[in-house]
């Protein structure tokens, strides 16, 4: 007889591992699926200093780890595989995945989403030694060190300011001539004196040995390139690139309810259109994307899926 599970959780984050967490020691048989490892972007952090209760040099690394032994300790199973198509007609469930198929009862969508990159070349190697995309999360790491923002958005120049608490100086790099923020949020940005500008500008290159010491920069209308390099005391510098967030929701176009961006739509439940299905952490349509308010996403997600099952499927 093929195996039907209680439930199943697309996504090993925080979200993810937090709901699995919650449905294993609720007794719900549970299958967490994810497509690479567990963690998802925390697992790039160095210290994770704003998560209640967290030992002190905690990592990212080690704090995922520790979510998954919870789960397994709890009888989570756990699953390498890519899901390209979900089917939610009837009470039972199915995942399509690349390996195989998977039955459910009901279904957690723990996705995530991911930063869209600058896509420049030392991107990627310095990510998490001093390229950003999380004020929230690494800004006290830059005290009292300079820092460049890539982006003109809303959530650009709001980091920017919040950035300002901590970096003794913050420039603003856009590639146009004017910002794209609500002028409300412009005013303010114009008005902080540890706020600079770089108008028609774009990053070229990060470059660093194992840790960000100098960027090029090049003016659209000019041409002209230039060189900044880390001040010789500070040694390195910050850059946060805040050029939009990519929902992994692709999958699930059609099927699931979405806003204009492509997050999932829910209710404070975290329940979508469809029932028995349920979307936590970053996939959804929500204020804050940390790793606190993944895991609490989490949680509700698995009791509500429980008490799914119990109220409208064994009723």
């Amino acid at each position: 007889m093929e195996n039907v599970y209680d439930v199943i959780i697309i996504g090993g984050g925080p979200a993810g591992l937090s709901a699995g967490l919650y449905a294993a020691r609720g007794k719900m048989s549970t299958l967490i699926l994810e497509k690479e490892k567990a963690g998802g972007q925390i697992v790039t952090t160095s210290e994770v200093a704003n998560y209640p209760g967290s030992m002190e040099n905690a990592t990212g690394p080690i704090l995922i780890d520790r979510m998954v032994e919870q789960c397994k300790e709890f009888g989570a199973e756990f699953e390498k595989d890519t899901i390209n198509e979900i089917k939610v007609d009837g009470t039972i469930k199915t995942l399509v995945g690349e390996k195989t198929s998977y039955k459910t009862k009901s279904i957690i969508i723990a996705s995530g989403a991911n930063p869209r990159l600058a896509g420049v070349p030392g991107e990627k190697e310095l990510s998490g030694k001093g390229v950003s995309y999380c004020a929230t999360c690494d800004a006290d790491f830059f005290t009292d060190l300079e820092v460049f923002v890539i982006g003109g958005g809303d959530s650009a120049v709001e980091e920017a300011m919040f950035l300002t608490k901590f970096a003794r100086k913050v420039t603003i790099v856009h590639r146009r001539d004017e910002l794209r923020a609500a002028k409300s949020i412009q005013e303010k940005a114009f008005n902080n004196s540890k706020i600079e500008f770089m108008w028609d500008t774009v990053i070229e290159e990060i470059k660093g040995d194992g840790i960000v010491e100098s960027a090029i920069f090049r003016n659209k209308k000019t041409g002209e390139v230039t060189e900044y390099t880390a001040d010789e005391e500070d040694g390195t510098f910050g850059i946060f690139v805040f050029i939009g967030y990519i929902p992994a929701t692709k999958m699930f176009e059609g099927v699931i309810k979405m806003d204009e961006t492509g997050y999932i739509i829910t209710d404070d439940n975290m329940k979508t259109n469809i029932p028995g299905v349920f979307a936590a952490g970053d996939c959804r349509v929500k204020s804050l994307r940390q790793v606190i308010t993944a895991a609490a996403d989490g949680a509700i997600a698995a009791t509500q899926a429980e008490k799914y099952i119990e109220n409208e499927l064994e009723n």
